[in-house]
């Protein structure tokens, strides 16, 4: 009989949770793609590979890939940022023509920001060019 108390106990106990997240969408047109993320919402370009855009967003890498065939977008938010004063970045991003999405479900102001029930947070969400839904959230101070 083998005795399995102990065995991997100190990998599985930081398996993934103390390592950097990577974050991937998909896209159908890459030039229209870095378009978007370089110009419009003012990403760092890392890379132009043959399989993926690679930006540096808050300190990580964000893949654009570029599959060889047709995707569907998740019909969920792909990507989120943290930012301290949503209204200000919306109303840079609208001027540059980001159209913000409403949900019906929700209770948006004029620019399509929703707050949470208790008041203090702020959500915000917007499609890229190939319809992966994004968002913005400030979180109370």
């Amino acid at each position: 009989m083998v005795q399995l108390t102990n065995i991997g106990m100190k990998e599985n106990r930081n398996m993934l949770g103390d390592y950097e997240v990577m974050s991937f969408v998909g896209t159908t047109d890459p030039e229209r793609a870095k378009a978007f993320y370089g110009g419009v919402l003012g990403l760092k370009l890392v890379e132009d590979a043959w399989w993926a855009i690679i930006y540096e967003v808050g300190g990580r890498h964000l893949h654009i890939e570029k599959p060889p065939e047709k995707f569907t977008p998740v019909p969920f938010t792909a990507l989120g940022w943290k930012v301290p004063d949503i209204g200000a970045i919306v109303e840079k991003l609208a001027k540059k023509g980001v159209k913000f999405e409403r949900i019906a479900e929700l209770q948006q102001d004029a620019a399509g920001i929703w707050t949470t029930p208790d008041g203090v947070g702020k959500v915000c969400w917007f499609k890229d060019p190939d319809g992966n839904l994004l968002s913005m959230t400030q979180f109370p101070k």
